[in-house]
């Protein structure tokens, strides 16, 4: 997909214009609740996104307000009649989504802004950046159903923020706010709602203009290597950053802090 492509319209939609690739969750009337077909086109978008060479951030957000609900309870019934196979099918391709965030070349944000909630809130788990709204309302609320998670909550939370604190979310059902979400780790910066969208369009706009190697380069170095003993991870990243200097991107990133210097 070429810059300033536009998918069509569907549960998913896809805008890529000045390195940016903007994903939209597309299903307002249901607060953008998951289905199979969202799931499956939400992977796609991440997935033609990482194939255009122009794409160097990904961003992610709600249309209507929201971020995401988590499951559509009528498609959960209507698979759970159905059978086991056909049920495990939306939980695949909702973790296929989740994890083709991690793998992915750019990083991901998310937009977090009115409801994130079960499966919503393990989607914005699994993003690289969070920026959320000082007013948005996340939740792991499974258990207040008498659910359990199946989009990673129960594996991504304990990650992010201590078992305590994740295994309060996850059995208490509570509902925490923007704010709150940065204060524990979940979340990089929240805003104001006047000045919510300005930020998140800065933001992903800044990383937009960042070199894409380098990018892609830290965000790989974090994720592959963020759960190694301290001894191995150092080991790759001196690898990465020889790797890295060695090459044209090194000759590029001397001048510029050479000129840099000099001008200060």
């Amino acid at each position: 997909m070429s810059a300033d492509a536009v998918e069509p319209s569907g549960p998913v939609r896809l805008e890529v214009a000045d390195h940016v690739a903007r994903i939209t969750l597309a299903r307002p009337d249901a607060m953008n609740a998951v289905t199979v077909e969202l799931a499956v086109e939400l992977e796609r978008a991440l997935r033609t996104a990482d194939a255009d060479p122009d794409v160097r951030v990904v961003l992610i957000r709600g249309a209507g307000g929201n971020f995401c609900a988590g499951g559509d309870f009528d498609e959960v019934q209507r698979l759970r009649a159905a059978g086991a196979a056909s049920l495990r099918g939306l939980f695949d391709a909702f973790g296929a989504a989740c994890s083709a965030v991690g793998e992915i070349r750019p990083p991901v944000v998310a937009a977090v802004e009115g409801v994130a909630m079960a499966g919503g809130f393990e989607l914005m788990q699994a993003c690289d950046v969070v920026l959320v709204r000082h007013d948005a309302r996340i939740s792991d609320n499974h258990v207040n159903f008498g659910m359990v998670p199946g989009g990673g909550g129960s594996q991504r939370l304990p990650r992010l923020v201590g078992r305590q604190r994740a295994l309060g979310l996850l059995l208490g059902g509570d509902r925490i706010s923007g704010v709150e979400a940065v204060e524990w780790g979940l979340a990089y910066r929240s805003f104001a709602c006047d000045s919510f969208d300005d930020e998140v369009e800065s933001f992903v706009r800044r990383l937009g203009g960042r070199r894409p190697d380098a990018v892609a380069t830290i965000k790989r170095l974090v994720r592959d290597h963020g759960e190694d003993d301290l001894a191995s991870a150092l080991l790759a990243e001196r690898g990465a950053v020889v790797s890295h200097i060695s090459g044209e991107a090194g000759s590029a990133s001397v001048t510029a802090f050479t000129h840099r210097k000099e001008s200060s």
